[in-house]
């Protein structure tokens, strides 16, 4: 089995590195999704049987000023590679990561029959994204969408007392992810943490000197407030604390 995961300099993607040594996972300058005829080429050569697609450019803010960049990463790249896959390797079983922002965020405990509503350019790039996955023809696929962080410290000096999502670690999500893949589990999928938390009771587990504040004191695009999912496929994930 040949498995590519993109993003493999990310968050994420590193921790899925650790659990599948084996995997293929090129840099951006090895592999730019946003250009499709690298992506064709790169697929035509390594065939994959399995692609887990964690590439995205995740920035809310930088996403809403940079629009086409966020338009070229996460829908057209995502395109690129279903295209590529469906034409170099049909049967290959694609894994989209997705996020618990393409809902609106004004109640939270998301399922997965409920209707996404985006509430920024990140969220909307992210929705399309899932589309061009699902409606794509591809024999096999898996939207997962969760709400995860890396355990190196929370990257701000302040977090939210007023954002929540059901959190897990990043690699809490990558054995979540090999969990269900081993399971060949198929559509939407919610992987959710057990507990409802606020970012700031997030960010306080790795990074004790962290500052509150909340979102009166914030000025930028809108913000998904309540991210919290439930599945109504599998049972909650436990987050692996410090």
């Amino acid at each position: 089995m040949t498995l590519l995961i993109t993003g493999g300099d990310g968050t994420l993607g590193r921790e899925l590195v650790k659990l599948y040594p084996r995997a293929v996972h090129p840099s951006h300058s090895d592999l730019d999704i946003g250009d499709r005829t690298t992506v064709d080429t790169f697929l035509r050569k390594i065939r994959p049987s399995m692609v887990i697609h964690c590439a995205a450019l995740t920035g809310v803010r930088q996403c809403e000023d940079d629009r086409g960049l966020a338009w070229k990463v996460n829908v057209e790249g995502t395109k690129h590679l279903v295209q590529g896959c469906m034409t170099h390797s049909n049967d290959c079983y694609f894994v989209h990561i997705s996020t618990a922002c393409v809902f609106n965020g004004d109640r939270g405990d998301y399922v997965e029959s409920d209707p996404p509503y985006p509430k920024n350019y990140y969220a909307l790039t992210k929705l399309l994204a899932e589309a061009a996955v699902s409606h794509s023809g591809l024999k096999r696929w898996l939207v997962l969408r969760t709400n995860f962080v890396g355990r190196e410290g929370w990257p701000y000096p302040k977090a939210f007392v007023d954002r929540y999502g059901t959190y897990l670690f990043a690699d809490d999500v990558a054995k979540a992810i090999k969990e269900v893949t081993d399971k060949q589990m198929q559509g939407v999928l919610h992987v959710a943490g057990d507990r409802r938390f606020s970012m700031f009771e997030l960010a306080k587990i790795t990074t004790p000197q962290v500052q509150p504040m909340t979102l009166e004191s914030y000025h930028g695009p809108p913000l998904t407030v309540d991210m919290t999912l439930r599945s109504e496929r599998i049972p909650p994930f436990k987050m692996g604390l410090m």
